[in-house]
């Protein structure tokens, strides 16, 4: 893990959020945002390995019927099973959501944590989507990492890590605190629109100027991810026709960060 360079945050979340849209970064995030924090933390577990659109379709449902901890902890297992199926791994999920549904009302008044360490001592969260909660939920500071944003960090040139993990304790070491809020929203956007995991379209990148990767491919260098480089075949799965990205919202795990 390591944290290398310096990189002008202002103006690439300048930047970014003109080109997507969406409004001044600096504005309270929840003021525009609010969400439930419970919503976020049981809409994250549900968004882990699996599609945007199939974890608002499974939320929607499971939220119609049982909005709250208690009314979750009320349902079963196999009551829950049958509302998140098209999420897969719905066995893992509803034990997850059943068994944070609980801890949440016998351990915090059924009131859903707002520090990280109390949040990732519940069933089934992890750093990503406690970060999610802090950030969607509270609007806190924090860091939610998913391949998204892993990925254009790497090639932003601030980290060179191996995994979402390492990038988010490279990012909280080395980006400060201010900008900890907006920089997954708009990273997120970025990813599914431009900056996808094979070779992103820098020539169309409002960040290239300020990016390594943008730099070295312009002066006809080589990347810093040896994967980014144009003259590597791209993998056969990555010509396969993909869905449009959405055009705005946080993304979405672990609901927001896979």
């Amino acid at each position: 893990m390591k944290s290398v360079g310096n990189l002008d945050w202002e103006s690439l979340l300048d930047r970014l959020g003109a080109f997507y849209h969406a409004g001044d970064w600096r504005v309270p995030y929840l003021r525009d945002h609010a969400e439930d924090p419970f919503q976020v933390l049981i809409g994250t577990i549900l968004s882990q390995r699996t599609r945007d659109e199939n974890t608002d379709r499974a939320s929607a449902r499971l939220f119609a019927k049982y909005p709250t901890p208690k009314s979750l902890t009320k349902a079963t297992q196999k009551q829950i099973e049958s509302l998140i199926h098209e999420t897969g791994f719905y066995h893992t999920k509803a034990r997850a959501i059943r068994a944070t549904s609980r801890e949440i009302l016998t351990r915090f008044g059924g009131v859903v944590p707002r520090t990280l360490p109390e949040l990732t001592s519940l069933p089934g969260v992890g750093p990503k989507t406690a970060n999610c909660v802090l950030v969607f939920g509270y609007g806190l500071p924090g860091m939610p990492v998913d391949t998204h944003v892993h990925r254009i960090a790497n090639r932003l040139g601030v980290v060179r890590t191996k995994t979402p993990e390492e990038t988010e304790a490279a990012l909280r070491e080395s980006v400060p605190e201010r900008y900890w809020i907006p920089v997954n929203p708009l990273l997120v956007q970025h990813g599914q629109n431009l900056c996808g995991p094979y070779r992103p379209k820098c020539p169309e990148c409002p960040i290239s100027e300020l990016c390594a990767t943008g730099i070295a491919l312009a002066s006809g260098r080589a990347p810093p991810r040896p994967e980014d480089d144009p003259s590597r075949r791209v993998p056969r799965s990555s010509a396969r026709p993909k869905p449009p990205a959405r055009a705005s919202g946080p993304n979405r795990v672990e609901r927001r960060s896979r």
